[in-house]
């Protein structure tokens, strides 16, 4: 058994830093994600990362994995070394070079908004917490729609690029509910996902305690879902 391995300086603490964010991996996220990773899971990479909350998986496991993270604004990715600034629809490494991929996209939901309260309430988006307008190619202001659904397509592609044939894709992911009508965000990635070439290997349930601010804030799915793919070696090619 290899020792653990340290996955570096921890996450600082968003109030230290003046720096918020909306989405990230909560602490019951984490583990649930610990249990579909394998010790051939060494390289790992987070084309969403956020805060960097993927460095703390070294960490947590009995063998020696290494994480990287690429995120677009660089306030969020300054605050973890292993996380570079970056475009997850152009990731900066070469084909096959990952393990794995464990990343949570954004959901098209609420979080997406971009403009005030007419009330002068407070909102929790991406945009408010980071307190700017979000850079191109930034997911974070794409609501459930025809756009949301064409960027990841685009940001699966990539991420097939970059995986090995065997590796694994952990997608953190949860429907919404707009308009008392449930939206079928998981079920859209999965399928897209399976066109793509990848083979749907397990799923987990996990209930986290979600965001319930807001007139809406009881109008929430009450779980998480975790859905574990594998790139299958010969599944065709996944390019632009």
């Amino acid at each position: 058994m290899l020792p653990i391995m340290s996955g570096g300086p921890p996450v600082k603490k968003l109030y230290e830093t003046g720096v918020a964010h909306p989405a990230v991996f909560s602490s019951a996220i984490l583990p649930a994600l610990i249990k579909l990773l394998e010790p051939e899971h060494r390289r790992v990479l987070d084309p969403f990362a956020g805060v960097g909350r993927v460095h703390e998986l070294p960490g947590m496991v009995e063998w020696e994995m290494r994480t990287w993270g690429v995120e677009l604004e660089p306030e969020w990715a300054r605050l973890h070394p292993g996380t570079q600034v970056g475009n997850a629809l152009d990731l900066p490494f070469d084909e096959g070079w990952f393990d794995a991929v464990v990343t949570s996209p954004t959901y098209g939901n609420r979080l997406a908004d971009h403009h005030n309260a007419r009330d002068g309430s407070l909102r929790r988006s991406y945009t408010h917490d980071l307190g700017r307008k979000l850079s191109e190619d930034n997911s974070g202001v794409l609501h459930w729609g025809p756009q949301y659904r064409e960027f990841h397509e685009r940001a699966w592609r990539e991420t097939a690029r970059v995986l090995r044939a065997g590796g694994r894709l952990l997608l953190n992911i949860s429907d919404h509910i707009r308009r008392g009508r449930r939206q079928n965000v998981a079920s859209w990635h999965t399928q897209t996902l399976l066109e793509m070439g990848f083979a749907l290997v397990d799923a987990a349930r996990v209930v986290t305690p979600r965001l319930r601010a807001g007139a809406n804030g009881q109008s929430r799915v009450s779980a998480e879902l975790l859905l574990a793919f594998d790139l299958p070696p010969g599944a065709p090619q996944v390019s632009f």
